[in-house]
């Protein structure tokens, strides 16, 4: 498999691109197999941590930063995107944004309870399927469903 190049965003805006990657940070520390959830910090919705692309960063390498940023979480990042969801994010009450998000998994290595946005947002871990019946996507849920950490290249 290829590794993944960096991303070079000296000619756009990180909102001209219209694509985030979102990290499904996994554990199997436990019987089960369990992922992290976090809210979104208006609507309080279950999502996944996700952001923008980061110039000079990997897709996902941008989105185990937003990991530890959202959930406080750092693992390992694997370049192997796991699936595409479209949603609506909600830049100001008039106008949202269609973006396109884009899955990477993250093997949770380290836990912490003092990360950026820890007064922001509520974090979870549950089962595929748990997850899958809360976040708000139809494909993002599919892609959650689906997920099995023994495919992982």
């Amino acid at each position: 498999m290829m590794k993944q190049l960096p991303l070079t965003l000296r000619t756009a805006h990180k909102s001209d691109v219209r694509t985030q990657f979102a990290a499904l940070c996994f554990r199997t520390d436990t019987e089960k197999l369990r992922v992290l959830l976090v809210t979104s910090r208006r609507t309080r919705r279950w999502i996944l941590p996700k952001g923008w692309p980061m110039d000079g960063k990997s897709p996902a390498e941008s989105a185990a930063v937003e990991a530890w940023e959202e959930g406080g979480v750092r693992g390992k990042a694997y370049d192997q995107c796991l699936g595409v969801f479209s949603y609506d994010k909600d830049i100001d009450d008039d106008n949202p944004l269609p973006v396109i998000g884009l899955v990477y998994p993250i093997k949770v290595k380290k836990i912490a309870s003092n990360f950026p946005e820890r007064k922001e947002r509520t974090r979870k871990w549950v089962g595929l399927k748990k997850a899958a019946a809360l976040v708000n996507s139809p494909d993002l849920a599919a892609i959650i469903r689906s997920f099995d950490p023994k495919r992982l290249r």
